[in-house]
C-alpha cells in the first residue's frame, strides 16, 4: 500500500483523452497525416499509410519519424494535419463541471500543436480551466512517450511529480510519468483509433495507478479524494 501526497496539479493529454476516442476528430488527423506523407514523399496513399504507422510505432509520433528520417520541417506538417473540421466536437458540460470541482492546477500536454489544442478546448467548452498548453514545440519536438519531454514539462511549469497526475489515453505514455513519480490515470477506450497499430497492451500495468473509461465521472467520483491524499 502506498500513500499519495495531496495532488496539486493535473496534466491532461488532449486527443482521445479530453474528448472520446470514438469522436471523428482523430480520424480526420489520421487521414491528413497519410496525405501529407503521400504528397511530400511522392508515395501512393497505401504506402504512405504503412510508413505513417511504422514511424508512429518506432518514434512515438509520425512527425518524429518524418523529422529524423526525412528531414521534414515540423510546423509544415502540423499546419497541414490540423486543417480539420473541429465543429464535429460538441460541448461537454459534464467534463466542464468535473474540472470546475477539481482542486489544483490544470495543464494540457499534447504531441500536437497549441493551435489545435486551443480549438479543441474551445469546442468542448473547457478552455477556462487550463493555465497552460504544453505542446510538441514546447517539448523541443521530443514527443511522448520519451522521458525527456516529461522532464521538460515538469521543469518548465515548476511541477512536483510527487504531487502531480498525468491523465492519458495511451498506456505507453504513462510509463515515463510513473518513473518520475507522478500519479497516472489511463482513460481506456474499448475501440481506440490506434488499436492495431501499437503493440498489445502489456500484462504488467503496474505503472498505471487508475483506469477509467469515463473521465468526467472518474474526476467527480475519485479525483477529489486523491487531492486529499487517498491511500490505496
Amino acid at each position: 500500500m502506498s500513500q499519495f501526497a495531496p495532488l496539486d496539479a493535473w496534466v491532461f493529454d488532449l486527443d482521445n483523452t479530453l474528448y472520446p476516442a470514438s469522436s471523428s476528430i482523430f480520424p480526420q488527423i489520421d487521414v491528413r497525416m497519410r496525405r501529407f506523407i503521400a504528397l511530400r514523399l511522392n508515395l501512393p496513399e497505401n504506402e504512405a499509410h504503412v510508413l505513417q504507422k511504422d514511424y508512429y510505432r518506432r518514434f512515438g509520433t509520425t512527425l518524429r519519424g518524418l523529422m529524423l528520417v526525412n528531414h521534414v520541417e515540423p510546423s509544415e506538417f502540423l499546419d497541414y494535419v490540423h486543417q480539420i473540421d473541429h465543429s464535429v466536437l460538441d460541448g461537454d458540460p459534464a467534463l466542464d463541471q468535473a474540472l470546475a470541482l477539481l482542486p489544483g492546477r490544470k495543464l494540457v500536454f499534447t504531441n500536437g500543436s497549441e493551435s489545435h489544442a486551443v480549438k479543441v478546448l474551445d469546442r468542448l467548452g473547457i478552455a477556462r480551466h487550463f493555465e497552460a498548453i504544453f505542446d510538441i514545440k514546447g517539448a523541443g519536438w521530443v514527443p511522448k512517450p520519451n522521458l525527456e519531454c516529461y522532464q521538460t514539462l515538469l521543469a518548465r511549469h515548476a511541477l512536483n511529480p510527487a504531487t502531480s497526475a498525468m491523465v492519458e489515453d495511451l498506456e505507453r505514455n504513462l510509463v515515463a510519468p510513473a518513473q518520475l513519480g507522478m500519479t497516472t490515470v489511463w482513460v481506456r477506450a474499448a475501440d481506440h483509433p490506434d488499436d492495431g497499430f501499437l503493440p498489445p497492451v502489456p500484462a504488467d500495468l503496474s505503472h498505471i495507478h487508475f483506469i477509467t473509461d469515463d473521465l468526467a465521472a472518474w474526476l467527480e467520483r475519485d479525483a477529489i479524494q486523491l487531492h486529499h491524499a487517498l491511500a490505496f
